[in-house]
């Protein structure tokens, strides 16, 4: 027997991610964020993410938008964990997390403004 039971969008959310490229967004997206700001972190690509450790760096310029974040940036592909993310006492996924951000700073960005 199969099941017809979907998992919904926002529910993959909170689950999807944990790779290399979803940490290297929240550099990008910070970076931007940021600009001029103490906390600020520099933008990185993937494989710089995969190779090298900036997770610190990242999680730093999180703090500074009242973000906490569990950081797994496995590789490429996935390692099979995801980001964790927290604000305001509770989890939020990666896009709520943005929002949260652009919140706090007062400063709204659209995807194509730091995503470059």
């Amino acid at each position: 027997m199969t099941s017809t039971k979907k998992i919904s969008d926002n529910a993959l959310s909170y689950v999807s991610g944990g790779t290399a490229a979803e940490t290297a967004d929240d550099s990008r997206f910070l970076n931007v964020l940021l600009q001029g700001r103490p906390g600020q972190c520099d933008r990185y690509g993937e494989w710089r993410v995969h190779w090298q450790n900036h997770d610190d760096e990242i999680t730093r310029a999180w703090a500074t938008v009242g973000v906490t974040v569990c950081i797994h940036s496995g590789n490429c592909l996935g390692d099979g964990k995801h980001n964790v993310y927290m604000a305001g006492g509770k989890f939020i996924n990666q896009e709520e997390a943005r929002e949260y951000a652009m919140n706090f700073i007062g400063k709204h960005l659209t995807r194509a403004q730091w995503d470059w």
